[in-house]
């Protein structure tokens, strides 16, 4: 009877702990979403005043009283800066700074990573341990030294007239230093076995074909979940964006600058506000895509990686 008791008691408290935990859980996932979900609401909202214009911003209620496609048009066709239909630009510009910088940091993540686990030389770890000292440290302290030396070899801060350059300096500003994230790379390859490339160097292969045709057709997860993060990163990213590109001509920002200058520039205006929304919804749609469409190898490369380096 007691133990009987006894098992009543820690089931009892398992069950208490678990209510617990999943409320938690659903009380963060609602801070998470009621204002992911406001934006996506006023990306549709398309209630108009009293003159039948359309209203950019309301915040009388949650929940729009008129749904529509308007704002999305008033962004795609609309004239911002003095440029019509400059939005389709501003996406097109973050692409390119994104893909490109997708295929050069992939590449030196992956390569860093490579050299790291498979190969031995003097000052190994040193150089490990530093890499992780100076990743404890967030990348937009050294963003001013940044533009200033892109500035020195004109590659920041350009006029309308050479405003393209800046999206060159934006991208190395990227991708030149995305080799000191190779930790959860390294991860992976430390996975696998040491004996496929001592096989390959007995067979005479070089290091970097070991890398491209033993090492690489097996590390699909983690070429992916580089991949996805290199990516994502120009994607999203304000800060250096904002100060590299800083205030050259309109058709050469990228689209968190072209964003942000609608409720902050020179021409921002509260009315914008729900075209800001729309911008967003754009924006998110993509990354939440991919994510979705290559969370299998995205968990499989996480998982992988994080082990003992």
């Amino acid at each position: 009877m007691k133990q009987k008791k006894v098992l009543l008691t820690i089931r009892s408290r398992a069950i208490l702990s678990r209510t617990l935990s999943y409320l938690g859980l659903v009380t963060l996932s609602l801070i998470w979403i009621i204002p992911i979900f406001w934006i996506v609401l006023s990306a549709f909202r398309t209630e108009v005043n009293s003159d039948g214009q359309l209203i950019g911003i309301v915040v009388s209620n949650y929940f729009p009283k008129k749904f529509g496609v308007q704002n999305f048009i008033n962004l795609f066709q609309g004239q911002f800066y003095g440029v019509k239909g400059v939005f389709p630009r501003w996406i097109l510009n973050t692409l390119i700074v994104a893909v490109v910088d997708c295929l050069i940091s992939t590449f030196l993540v992956l390569s860093v990573a490579y050299c790291m686990s498979k190969l031995k030389f003097k000052m190994r770890k040193p150089f490990m341990n530093l890499t992780m000292i100076l990743g404890l440290f967030p990348g937009f302290m050294s963003m001013i030294a940044i533009y200033f030396l892109l500035k020195s070899i004109g590659l920041a801060g350009n006029s309308a007239d050479n405003a393209w350059l800046n999206i060159v300096g934006l991208i190395l500003a990227y991708s030149a230093g995305a080799g000191m994230g190779f930790q959860v790379a390294k991860g992976f390859f430390d996975v696998l076995p040491s004996s496929l490339v001592e096989s390959a160097k007995l067979d005479g292969c070089s290091n970097f074909k070991i890398f491209w045709k033993i090492i690489l057709p097996l590390s699909k997860p983690i070429i992916i979940y580089t991949a996805l993060m290199s990516f994502t990163g120009p994607w999203m990213d304000f800060i250096f964006a904002k100060v590299i590109i800083g205030t050259g001509a309109p058709e050469c920002w990228t689209v968190s600058v072209g964003l942000y200058s609608l409720l902050f520039g020179a021409q921002s205006d509260v009315n914008f506000f729900t075209q800001f929304a729309a911008g967003c919804v754009c924006v998110g749609i993509p990354i939440v895509g991919l994510f979705m469409f290559l969370q299998k190898y995205y968990v499989e490369g996480v998982t992988a990686g994080a082990v003992k380096g």
